[in-house]
């Protein structure tokens, strides 16, 4: 196999599902049957065309009905302490509003700005101030696909950043290595190459330390204020020759005195950090375990961790991340069958994928506001309860599952699947009130009247039979294909109760002769929801 050569068979239902679930965070029906039959390349293209429909979405609001600001943009007014918390939740969700947004456009925007986020971590539980946290949040969807240097020096002079890592504390008298140790450990060269080799010394934790020192900002947590940003300031500044170890070839950043020198200081750092070999293997390698699969074989980094990494780094790409994301949304090695349904969904693939497939309408923020709040509320705070807090990472590593041993493993506990199933219930049996006349959850009677042809005249076709329900239901609901056995045990004791299989052809009759009848209703309705709970109980569900 030619890994990073381009896929280019056409694309099949199975392929185009799967390549929504690993660059978005699931797609709905539509969007699968429009994506089935593309040619690979052209269907990664959309993708990446179609962010332009989100990249600039209107800010997150003031949520409180009873506030004088609501529905007024966050910074839009003076920062209010007392509500930073109340903030920081509107916050998230409008940013779980964007995830779960169907508007036919599937995009890689989303899914590719919380890698980012998961990968130059800031927290709400550190950085309390919402305006800092808006501020990060949308400098990382702006530059989520644009040029890898450009990100990490902005990351870099970020407020919310610089508070979280207490780099506006890192000045020449007290010199802070805290930011130091993490852009080269987490955020470029990596703690040690794929053989275990450390990438970088102690020497040239403080050297770095010492080129980052005098980066201030402006009225963090200050009630009342509207100006918040970051500056330099040449007086806190360490202004000796900073000279790093032989991992980077004994290079010295010349220290300076004037006001330009934090710029030019952090622009030679940064210069200095991509060019060390392991810089793009380290980016490559994560970007590969978030969108392929999380085992990095010898194999793989050989046959395709090397060469995307050289990619990433070559002259005419220049470290620019859309080129190589679209490099290897469309390989071969993506699109591999021993790589689908290869991870197991985190919170996020999971709430966000459910709520999309089953096609769910999301209320317009400002037109549906209470109504909104309702709907994000039950995905922000159900992948809460599966140990995913958007924005809340409880280390800068990030969440657990994307770095520790096991990996995706990680999300499935005791605890954790015990949530999977509740928030998977409401769905199934609906009794979330969105707002008058709209339930969250299947309505299962109006999708079986949307299948079953000539709904309400018996004798122009036949009631579905279990086989025709249960490949309705199943369709595109897993990564991975089914077996026969499973199939009949579906049918024959989760959907038909040991019952013979001619039952369910007399019940779903006696519900298309009289729909209104609530004897019918709920024999129908009660077959469907338990097939559908049982299904969604599967470890087949679980990945993606």
């Amino acid at each position: 196999m030619a890994y990073l050569d381009p896929y280019t068979a056409p694309l099949t239902a199975s392929k185009a599902a799967h390549l929504l679930r690993r660059a978005t965070f699931g797609p709905t029906k539509s969007e699968i049957a429009a994506f089935t039959g593309l040619n690979p390349g052209a269907a990664v293209d959309q993708l990446f065309a179609n962010v332009s429909f989100t990249a600039s979405p209107p800010p997150p609001i003031d949520l409180t009905n009873t506030s004088p600001n609501y529905q007024k943009p966050l910074t839009s007014f003076p920062f209010i302490s007392s509500k930073s918390g109340e903030h920081s939740v509107h916050l998230r969700y409008w940013w779980v509003g964007l995830m779960l947004l169907q508007n036919g456009k599937p995009s890689v925007l989303e899914k590719i700005t919380a890698f980012w986020q998961n990968h130059f971590v800031v927290s709400q539980n550190v950085m309390a101030d919402y305006r800092y946290m808006y501020r990060y949040l949308k400098f990382l969807r702006d530059n989520s696909l644009g040029n890898f240097k450009t990100m990490t020096i902005g990351i870099t002079k970020d407020p919310a950043m610089l508070i979280y890592q207490n780099g506006h504390g890192n000045n020449k008298e007290h010199p802070n290595e805290n930011y130091a140790r993490e852009l080269q450990e987490l955020f470029t060269v990596g703690q040690h190459d794929y053989y275990g080799n450390p990438n970088y010394t102690e020497e040239d934790v403080k050297a770095a330390s010492k080129v980052l020192t005098g980066w201030m900002v402006t009225n963090y947590y200050v009630h009342g204020t509207s100006d918040f940003t970051s500056y330099f300031s040449k007086n806190y500044h360490e202004t000796s020759n900073k000279t790093f170890s032989s991992k980077y070839g004994g290079i010295t950043i010349q220290g300076r005195t004037d006001d330009t020198a934090g710029d030019v200081e952090m622009n030679e750092l940064i210069d200095m950090l991509l060019r060390h070999p392991e810089t793009p293997k380290h980016i490559c390698r994560k970007l590969y375990r978030w969108y392929v699969n999380q085992n990095v074989t010898q194999d793989i980094e050989n046959n395709v961790i090397i060469p995307l990494a050289a990619f990433f780094a070559s002259p005419e790409n220049n470290y620019n991340i859309k080129p190589v994301l679209e490099k290897l949304l469309k390989s071969q090695i993506f699109f591999d069958d021993q790589n689908v349904g290869a991870i197991i969904k985190s919170p996020m693939e999971y709430m966000i994928g459910m709520g999309r497939y089953f096609e769910q309408p999301l209320p317009d923020l400002m037109t549906d506001t209470p109504a909104y709040i309702n709907y994000v509320r039950y995905f922000l705070w159900g992948m809460g309860g599966m140990n995913l807090e958007i924005l809340t990472q409880p280390l800068v590593f990030g969440y657990p599952p994307y770095y520790q041993t096991g990996y995706s493993k990680n999300w499935i506990n005791g605890s954790t699947i015990t949530a999977r199933r509740g928030n998977s219930d409401s769905m199934i049996f609906p009794n979330l009130v969105i707002k008058p006349g709209y339930t969250l959850g299947i309505d299962f009677l109006k999708w079986i009247q949307e299948i079953q042809p000539n709904f309400n005249n018996t004798a122009a076709s036949p009631a579905l039979t279990p086989d025709e329900i249960l490949a309705k239901f199943t369709e595109n609901l897993f990564a991975l294909e089914l077996t026969t056995a499973q199939k009949n045990h579906l049918i024959d004791v989760v959907f038909m109760n040991n019952l013979p299989r001619i039952e369910w052809r007399y019940e779903l009759n006696a519900y298309r002769t009289s729909p209104t009848n609530i004897n019918a209703q709920n024999a129908v309705r009660n077959r469907c929801a338990g097939l559908m709970r049982y299904m969604i109980r599967m470890a087949e569900y679980e990945v993606f």
